[in-house]
C-alpha cells in the first residue's frame, strides 16, 4: 500500500510574525499566517495561539516473565472539573530537555516516576496529542521491565510529584481499557497498540532471553 502523503508542505505555510504572549509553567505564542487552501488559492491572514510546552517520552513498562504492566496514579490538574477524579493512572512520561535523546528519557522518567529499571525499548508512535491548539509531540515506547517498585510513592518533590506505582496484570489492564477506566490520550494509544502488537513482541522478547 502506497504511504499517505499530504497534498500540502511546511513551504505551504506563511507564518508573518510569532511573539511570545504568556510565559510561565509553559508558554503560549501568537502566530500570525496563512495557508494553502485546497482550491489551490491561499487563505486570508489568521492569528492563532498556540500552547508551547516542549516534546515528551512516554513509556509502558512491561514485565515479560509475569506479563505485568506498570502504571503510574497522580493528579492531573486539566481534569480538575465536575465531579470526576483529577487523579490518573497512565505512562510514565516526562518532556525531552534541550540535546537529550528520548532512550534517556524514557529511561530517566521510569526511575524518577516509578523506580524502575528499563532493559529493551520498543517504538510505538509517534504523535500530536491536540495539535489544532499545541505544539507537543509525544512519542510512545513500551519498555521491557527489569525491576519495579509497585506500591510504593515516587516522584521529585523540586517538581511537586506524589506518585503511585501500580503493576498489574497486562490482561486485568485492557479489561480496564475495556471498561473505560483509562481515560488519557497516550496510555490509551500504548495500551490499544499492545492488544494488537502484544503477542508478537513479547514472543520476540522470550525468545532473544532465550538464545
Amino acid at each position: 500500500m502506497t504511504p499517505f502523503q499530504p497534498r500540502f508542505g511546511a513551504g505551504d505555510v506563511d507564518v508573518q510574525r510569532q511573539e511570545r504572549s504568556f510565559s510561565g509553567y509553559f508558554s503560549i505564542d501568537t502566530l500570525t499566517l496563512r495557508h494553502r487552501l485546497h482550491s489551490g488559492e491561499w487563505s486570508d491572514s489568521m492569528r492563532r495561539e498556540v500552547f508551547q510546552r516542549g516534546d515528551a517520552v512516554a513509556v509502558l513498562p512491561w514485565d515479560i516473565a509475569t506479563d505485568e504492566l506498570v502504571l503510574i496514579e497522580q493528579l492531573r490538574v486539566g481534569a480538575i472539573r465536575d465531579n470526576d477524579s483529577p487523579w490518573m493512572l497512565e505512562l510514565i512520561a516526562g518532556i525531552v530537555e534541550e540535546g537529550e535523546s528520548d532512550i534517556n528519557v524514557a529511561h530517566r522518567e521510569a526511575d524518577e516516576e516509578a523506580g524502575c529499571v528499563l532493559g529493551r525499548l520498543e517504538s510505538i508512535a509517534t504523535f500530536y496529542p491536540s495539535a489544532g491548539a499545541c505544539s507537543e509531540q509525544i512519542r510512545l515506547f513500551v519498555g521491557e521491565l527489569v525491576s519495579a517498585k509497585p506500591g510504593t510513592i515516587q516522584g521529585l518533590d523540586s517538581e511537586h510529584e506524589d506518585i503511585l506505582v501500580h503493576q498489574f496484570p497486562r490482561q486485568t489492564v485492557l479489561a480496564m481499557l475495556d471498561q473505560g477506566q483509562i481515560n488519557n490520550g497516550h496510555t490509551l494509544i500504548a495500551l490499544y497498540w499492545l492488544a494488537r502488537h502484544g503477542e508478537r513482541l513479547r514472543a520476540a522478547w522470550l525468545d532473544d532471553q532465550n538464545d
